[in-house]
């Protein structure tokens, strides 16, 4: 992070704004909207500066730039077209200790303008740390469109009210809960839909019957392959609104990052041979949790009932009664396949798609091999990488052919997704040439060999 995000009080404090040109007077247009009180020094002013004195008043001196100017500034921005005296402006800042803003000059900024919505109260700021303003704009312009512009008398509300609240919870987290059912639920609906007074009854009436929870809830999340643009919205909103979140190793930090910053975050991964908590283990700590009172995502790869063992922990969970949501991730063979631009079915290739556990154990697999023989059917397995070799020979030994197409799909949705095709026979060779790392995903059939004409780059 380049630059700390904060806001600013600047109700009748006094800013210097060197500069009246065209770029300073949107910077003066923002200074005075917050209240500030602002001196504007320049030898002349253009036009924009005329029409902003007929909505707000500020001082304006008609001289250049001078060392001293700001020794009463609590903030001061230069923009003016002179690097030299933008570097001066900057320099005398900085030796007052004063936060400085120099226009299309980065190096010479401690602090920089952010693009901003403003449904006042709510205020969202977007900011690229100067590397692009038209990024941080073309992002601006897509939240305005997400935000009603009746989003502020929702903040109104929740500032008319908020000792109410702060005085019905019994703690930081039953108050946070509270305004979750505020804003998330249908008292907020009703302020966008202009009903303000239903708002208030509605809010009169939870209040009225709100308790403090005595056992939590658990979210059994699916995240995923990996791409956090995969993620569902429901996965999304619960994992926001949880106390706490256990991860597994699959689980793109990207999203694990997308939980509340103050929210407690815990490994609980697995890799081969070294289960860093036993499932057991996990199990047990989310019905201990929830039994605290606290809210809990607990997030796995791909889909949580996929080889993902969650209904071994909803079942931990219905015994214990806790009340717990599972929510559908995309499957690690949907993803891979279909970033891979192989499609597990087609109606001139596959009629049906299997998955299979690739997982050995003692270093064999246990499966009827003779139930894989059809042609028209896509075999699809799961953690396989180590056991590929077995894999391939089963499958030739139990009919299939040896030039069968076989496809890995390393770090599947990744930007550095790989993909690796043979056959059966060629494969376990060409693994050791190019040792793909897990996560990899095996598909094996006919479809494979469409990946060459239908896969693109940049997928998703």
């Amino acid at each position: 992070m380049d630059f700390l995000p904060i806001n600013l009080r600047l109700r009748d404090q006094a800013v210097v704004l060197i500069g009246a040109g065209v770029i300073a007077a949107r910077k003066a247009r923002f200074l005075l909207g917050a209240g500030a009180k602002l001196t504007v020094i320049a030898p002349r002013q253009e036009s924009a500066f005329a029409a902003l004195g007929q909505e707000y008043d500020f001082r304006f001196e008609a001289r250049s730039y001078a060392s001293g100017d700001l020794a009463d500034a609590v903030m001061v921005i230069a923009a003016t077209p002179h690097r030299s005296v933008n570097e001066a402006v900057y320099r005398e800042a900085r030796e007052r200790g004063i936060p400085v803003n120099v226009v299309d000059s980065p190096d010479l900024c401690s602090f920089i303008f952010p693009a901003i919505v403003d449904r006042s109260p709510l205020t969202v700021a977007i900011s690229s740390s100067g590397a692009s303003p038209v990024l941080a704009r073309s992002v601006r312009s897509r939240i305005e469109a997400m935000l009603p512009a009746a989003t502020a008398e929702v903040a109104r509300f929740c500032r008319l009210h908020r000792d109410r609240i702060r005085a019905a919870a019994t703690g930081e987290d039953d108050r946070r809960r509270l305004w979750e059912q505020v804003i998330d639920g249908p008292i907020a609906q009703l302020i966008l839909s202009n009903r303000w007074q239903a708002a208030e009854q509605a809010l009169a009436e939870l209040l009225e019957s709100h308790k403090p929870a005595t056992v939590g809830e658990v979210y059994l999340i699916g995240a995923g392959p990996g791409d956090p643009e995969l993620m569902t919205f429901k996965a999304l909103r619960l994992l926001q609104r949880a106390d706490v979140v256990l991860h597994d190793r699959l689980v793109n930090p990207e999203i694990v990052a997308m939980a509340r910053r103050d929210a407690e975050k815990h490994y609980v991964g697995k890799r081969r041979s070294e289960h860093s908590v036993p499932q057991d283990k996990i199990n047990e700590t989310l019905v201990a949790l929830a039994r605290e009172g606290k809210f809990v995502a607990r997030l796995k790869g791909g889909d949580p009932f996929v080889f993902g063992r969650g209904g071994e922990e909803i079942e931990e969970l219905a015994q214990a009664g806790i009340p717990f949501q599972v929510v559908p991730g995309i499957t690690a063979a949907n993803a891979a396949a279909c970033y891979a631009g192989i499609p597990l079915t087609h109606r001139d290739y596959a009629q049906s798609v299997r998955f299979v556990t690739g997982h050995t154990k003692d270093g064999k697999l246990s499966h009827r091999w003779e139930d894989y023989l059809s042609e028209s059917e896509t075999l699809v397995f799961y953690m396989g990488l180590v056991g590929l070799a077995i894999i391939c020979e089963e499958l030739q030994r139990a009919g299939r052919a040896a030039d069968t197409p076989i496809a890995l799909v390393e770090r599947a949705t990744s930007p550095q997704q790989r993909l690796i095709t043979g056959t059966l026979a060629t494969m376990p060779q060409l693994v050791e040439q190019v040792k793909p790392q897990p996560p990899t995903l095996i598909i094996v059939g006919s479809v494979v060999d469409l990946a060459a004409r239908l896969r693109w780059y940049g997928s998703g």
